[in-house]
Formats: C-alpha cells, structure tokens, sequence
C-alpha cells in the first residue's frame, strides 16, 4: 500500500516541482536542504530566500517585453515595487539590483526613499509614485523629494484638496497621477473603493482644477482592483472602463502618458496552483492597444506595482511539532512551537492559506492532523490546505521530531505581526535568517534578528527602562 507521507505528495501533486525537491526523505527548497537550517539555528525560524526576488522581478519584466513586442505596442513598461509589502532594507537591496521603480504608500515610506537614494541603491531617474492618502507629513515628505530635484516623484491625487495641499508645499511645476476610484467585486460591502476619484468625475476634475494650472503636470492614470489581476469578467470590465476613462482624458490632455495598473498578479499558494502570466499579459497589453488604436490615440507607458509577487514567494517559517493531543476520537491537534496569529497572521485574520509541507520524515506514513499554535486564543490554528480540506502530516512520533514548513510567507506577514514589538501572548518573534547565493551559486547564510528574549519584551512593556 502507498501509505508514505511521499507516496501521498505524489498522488495529489505533481512532484517534485521547480523549487520544491526531496533529498531523500526530506524537503529541499530552491536547493537549500531545510533540515540543515534547523539544525544550524533551530525552530521557530523565518527565512528569506533573497535570490527569488530577482527572479520574480525579471520574470515579469521579461513577460512584458514579450508582450509588447508581440503586439508591436509603442511604449515603456516600468516595474514598482509596492514597499508596503515589506519594507526591510534587505528587500530594498535585492530588489533595486533590478533597475526598478518604487511605489509609496506613506510618510514613513519618504524616509525610506531617501536612505535609499543617499546609499546609491535608486537615483534620479527612478520613478517614485506615491500612493495613499495623504496627511500633513506625507505632504511634506513628498515635496521635500520634489523640491531637492527628484523630478520624478508623482504623487498620486486621491482626492480633491489633495492639489491645494501639495501646492502649498511644492515650489514650481510637478508632476501628479489620479487614482481611479474602481467599482469593487459584487462580494464586497460596499460598491466603490475608498480610494482615488469616481470614474465619471476625472475628466470633470482634470478640467476645472488641472487643465488651466501652470505648476501641474498630468502624467499618469492610476487603476487597482483589490482583488487582483484575475481571469475573469469583473477584471476585465474594470479594466475597459479605465482604458476609456484614459482616452477620454488623454484627448483633453496631451502630457498624460503613463497608465499604471497597480498590482496583484498572485503568488503560488499550493502545490497545484496554476496561472498564466504571460497569456494575462498578452490580454492586457492587447486591449489597451486596440483601444487606443480605434480612438487614434497613443498607446501609454505602462506601470505596475507588484508586491506580493516580489517578495511573496522568497519567504518561509520553519516551526517544530512539539506534542500531539488526541482531543476526541477524530480530531489531533498537532501543537507547534510558535504562534500563527504572530508569525503567520493572514492565516488568522483573512484564512489566508500558505503552503505548508512536511520538511522531514517523508518515508513515514502519514495521518490527517490539526494544527494548533501556543496560544491560549481559540483561533490559533491552521485546519486545512488550499485545495482540500484537511492536512496530512507523517505520524506523530516523541521519538523522531517532525518539522514543518511554509512557504511563500515574504509579503505582509512580519509587519502585520508587528515586527519588533509585543505578540500575543507574549509569545516571542522567531529568529530570522537571510540566504543568498553568490556569482558560483554557493548558498550562504546569516542571521538577520535574533529570537525576541524575555528583555526585549519587558523594555517595551516599560519594566525595564
């Protein structure tokens, strides 16, 4: 019978995949043996796998080229980076090897910029398109940018005093975006987002606060749908009406050039996750071009702010099983040595599913668990896997430690967690570690923070000042 944790994986997936292998019974991932990491700096353990953000971002870059090319389109395509997916000067570093952009989502985000820019990781070419909605310090962040000579900086106006409130600060001429306001998913509460400004306002508003302005300079339309770019009818209505919105606007403007369509293309979130990049792509370049072909209209640069897919898929937590409970006559709860509401949030607050395999011990057999982080919230648990409705593990064994993995964990999870600072329970922030490979592909390793001590959480409880 095919009763081994591997036989399982073999029968549900196709195995082994492009960054998951198997090093006899256990997992590797992008070639880096998993259970030498444990070994070398134990569990609860974040990593990140920096090489993957370059990877990612060149895949796209590559996609678009071909794309453009494919459909003979006229124009520049310029990769963002969404720093809000995380913001650790370690990403920056890898991603700004890359010739790319930067999208911001607040003040702090300018600070950011800034470092940047003085250690010689962006310049004066690069693109700062800066989103959100903006209060006094984010105002006077950005006009600081502008008005020290980075002529590239766009805000994004979000709503209508957003103009008079730049102005106040910005000395001459700048250049500014506005932000559709996208109908969202019939799922949704509510039908319009929070932000930018109605799809029928734009025009509107570009005539009577923009056009006649002297020191504005309209360079961009900004369009985002929460939920991602995605092959179906809600998307793709959404994005025709932006297309019309940037004709129609681009004939009452002749500066306006760029057409940013945010972000959201998906990571990998299980085994069988499929998606084609390159043919959603194809779709989007092509119904901008036949738009603007039909309304003799020039085809816009193209901007995207990708940041789940830049930093998504380089993370990953390592954690332990460290007890099994028989809670009734069906249900195991199999208990791990750290917390997914601190380490792992999305799994809490959206039951956003990660992939999860077994790192060790995949010749065993194997059973259907729960599992349960330490603590005591009754929603500390993860129950089940993207695509099916429970989780196997190999069989709980005292005498032979079992180590999970998940992965693709890089974007959001440590600021939702509050990197640094308190975690329920006071359950402590793992150590974290970064991997990187030289020019030979030798795998080195370094510890980037270390496990968070009792001191650590005592000072900022204000015990120990």
């Amino acid at each position: 019978m095919n009763t081994k944790y591997s036989d399982l994986i073999n029968q549900t997936y196709y195995f082994p995949q492009e960054e998951f292998t198997l090093n006899k019974d256990n997992l590797q991932f992008h070639n880096i043996d998993l259970m030498k990491l444990v070994e070398k700096y134990g569990t609860p353990l974040k990593f990140t796998y920096l090489p993957q953000i370059s990877n990612n971002i060149n895949k796209a870059k590559s996609w678009f080229r071909k794309s453009m090319e494919k459909n003979k389109y006229e124009a520049k395509y310029y990769y963002c980076y969404c720093t809000k997916s995380s913001h650790f000067e370690f990403i920056m570093n890898e991603a700004f090897k890359n010739n790319i952009h930067i999208e911001t989502s607040s003040a702090f985000d300018i600070n950011i910029v800034e470092n940047l820019m003085t250690n010689g990781k962006i310049n004066k070419s690069t693109y700062i398109i800066c989103n959100g909605f903006k209060r006094d310090q984010y105002i006077e962040n950005i006009a600081r940018l502008i008005n020290n000579g980075h002529k590239n900086t766009i805000p994004i106006i979000d709503n209508y005093e957003e103009l008079d409130l730049l102005q106040s600060e910005i000395k001459g001429k700048f250049k500014i975006g506005i932000r559709i306001a996208a109908e969202e998913e019939p799922k949704f509460e509510f039908y319009t987002s929070r932000l930018g400004i109605g799809y029928k306002n734009i025009v509107s508003f570009y005539k009577k606060q923009i056009q006649e302005n002297k020191n504005l300079e309209l360079k961009m339309l900004h369009f985002f749908i929460n939920t991602g770019i995605n092959d179906n009818s809600y998307y793709w209505n959404e994005l025709v009406k932006c297309i019309k919105v940037y004709i129609a606007l681009k004939k009452e403007c002749p500066s306006l050039d760029g057409l940013n369509i945010g972000g959201g293309f998906p990571i990998k979130n299980s085994l069988a996750f499929e998606y084609d990049y390159q043919y959603m792509i194809d779709e989007i370049i092509n119904q901008i071009k036949i738009a603007c072909d039909e309304a003799e209209v020039d085809v816009p640069n193209i901007f995207t702010e990708f940041g789940s897919f830049t930093v998504g898929e380089s993370g990953g937590a390592i954690y332990q099983i460290l007890y099994q409970k028989q809670q009734n006559d069906r249900e195991k709860w199999n208990m791990i040595d750290s917390s997914f509401i601190t380490t792992l949030p999305d799994t809490w607050a959206i039951n956003k599913r990660f992939i999860m395999l077994a790192v060790n011990r995949w010749n065993d057999t194997y059973e259907r668990v729960l599992l349960g982080g330490l603590t005591c919230d009754s929603d500390d648990y993860y129950n089940s896997e993207q695509n099916m409705n429970a989780i196997y593990l190999p069989k709980y064994n005292k005498e032979k430690p079992l180590y999970i993995g998940f992965f693709n964990t890089g974007a959001y999870q440590e600021t939702i967690g509050g990197y640094g600072g308190l975690h329920h329970c006071l359950i402590p922030q793992p150590k974290h570690i970064l991997i990187d490979r030289d020019e030979n592909g030798i795998l080195a390793t370094e510890v980037f923070s270390e496990q968070q001590t009792s001191e650590d959480v005592l000072k900022i409880l204000g015990y120990n000042k």
